[in-house]
């Protein structure tokens, strides 16, 4: 999935491909977070943004016969036109997930290109609607076949749902088989995170202006008007962060694949953290420390626990195989022995099948997944280091897998123009197999540091 951008906060234009191991590094206010928080959002909503129209006469024939058949490839067939309608929808609305003025998103362009050209479907879809207890239709395609089968499982009389909801429904069906393959679902740590698990009791946005707006006009509330209104004032991701902590008390119901088949990557976040979170039946939420007998609140609790928090939560109770984790700036609060600790993490989880995208100002993250990749060889004399300095097979990553971008000023020919201009954009990293990940965005800061200290030292001589 390649994603491009244009006018989008600092990014004058850029485009980038979503790898198994996505980073973009760069110096502050160079359009990191832009591309985070747009890509997320997309990803968050584009079941609401695409859009498949499903013929009257189709539904008509269902109420008539009793069953519709879809030639799924007809649909396929638009894929690219409907993710480009789609994208273009989703821009519109990018001044709420940035909770920002919309004139900033004047010019902004928001797109996502996929290889539609052989979309594999495979997979089976089975889904039943009803009222109640009764079932009203089955949507269902079998494995390797390209038809939907919606069928009606009661009497024509007897349904109630109007056409246009039905419409939806079958749309709603066909997006999943075509479109799910390609967008993971997404779970986002925005560098608010510290705030949120501090204050997870007192953030409840949109209630809490609610009742400020009711407080404030007293009996005169229109309660319409008071409905429609957009009480946005803080970006998706952020919004979803607060959700995630708030709802911690159902969340820790649940168990992720990693709780169940890979325990040992949760002692080693246990590890990284010194303990472990724990949420009393009173949804209290407390810390751990390992070899301790006290329980600490997250105000008495180190900073470097309280970022961590949605991270641990997320991979104890929430993540599933295929899914896309984001963290924005990682190394917030770590020590740089546990920021090599978390880059070791992400790629373990890569390599058990989530993805993961970060923006970073880590060196040590950075060099940690080099010494990864640089492992990652069938060489006798790697396996001894490997085995020395404690790294696992499981933790040692592919080049391939990784996607690096630096977020700087490029000469580059904007769309419509002839000539070259110097605009802030994302530049491809290369990354060698033995080498690693070429990341100037740190090396000219610290090859600046080395001169200036080396003139210090030899400098009377």
């Amino acid at each position: 999935m390649k994603i491009k951008v244009k006018n989008l906060g600092a990014l004058k234009q850029a485009e980038f491909t979503l790898g198994e191991l996505t980073i973009i590094c760069g110096c502050n206010n160079t359009g990191k977070t832009y591309a985070t928080y747009a890509l997320f959002g997309f990803l968050s909503t584009w079941q609401d943004r695409l859009s498949i129209k499903i013929n009257t006469d189709k539904i008509n024939l269902l109420l008539t016969d009793g069953v519709v058949r879809l030639d799924i490839k007809e649909y396929v067939k638009h894929s690219e036109n409907i993710i480009t309608k789609g994208c273009q929808a989703y821009t519109k609305e990018l001044s709420k997930v940035f909770a920002a003025p919309a004139e900033r998103f004047k010019t902004t362009e928001f797109q996502i290109s996929l290889d539609v050209q052989n979309i594999p479907l495979k997979s089976g879809f089975n889904l039943k609607i009803g009222s109640g207890e009764v079932s009203l239709f089955s949507i269902t395609k079998s494995e390797e076949s390209t038809e939907l089968v919606v069928t009606l499982l009661v009497e024509k009389e007897k349904v109630k749902i109007p056409t246009e909801i039905l419409e939806e429904i079958i749309s709603d069906a066909l997006k999943k088989i075509i479109f799910d393959q390609f967008f993971p679902n997404p779970f986002i740590a925005s560098s608010e995170r510290t705030g949120a698990a501090i204050f997870r009791k007192d953030l409840d946005f949109d209630r809490n202006r609610l009742l400020e707006e009711i407080s404030r006009v007293g009996q005169d509330i229109n309660r319409v008007e008071l409905l429609l209104k957009d009480f946005g004032d803080y970006a998706l991701p952020i919004k979803k962060n607060v959700d995630f902590i708030r709802r911690l008390e159902s969340i820790v119901k649940k168990n992720s694949f990693i709780a169940e088949n890979h325990p040992d990557v949760l002692a080693d976040f246990a590890k990284i953290i010194g303990g472990e979170y724990t949420v009393t039946r009173n949804d209290e939420l407390y810390y751990l420390p390992t070899g301790k007998r006290v329980k600490l609140s997250m105000d008495e609790s180190s900073s470097a626990v309280r970022s961590l928090l949605d991270i641990g939560f997320y991979l104890r109770h929430e993540a599933q195989l295929g899914d896309l984790l984001m963290v924005d700036e990682p190394e917030l609060n770590l020590h740089p022995e546990n920021q090599r600790c978390v880059a070791r993490l992400f790629a373990r989880l890569v390599n058990l099948g989530i993805k993961v995208f970060i923006t970073t100002h880590s060196d040590y993250i950075i060099k940690e997944l080099n010494t990864l990749i640089m492992l990652n060889h069938d060489k006798p004399y790697l396996k001894r280091i490997a085995e020395k300095e404690g790294y696992r097979q499981e933790e040692l990553i592919s080049a391939e897998k990784i996607k690096v971008y630096i977020a700087e000023e490029e000469l580059i020919i904007p769309d419509g123009k002839t000539k070259r201009q110097k605009c802030q954009t994302l530049v491809p990293a290369d990354i060698d197999p033995q080498l690693g990940i070429e990341a100037r965005s740190f090396d000219k800061t610290i090859e600046t540091m080395n001169r200036i200290q080396e003139a210090i030292v030899w400098g009377e001589e």
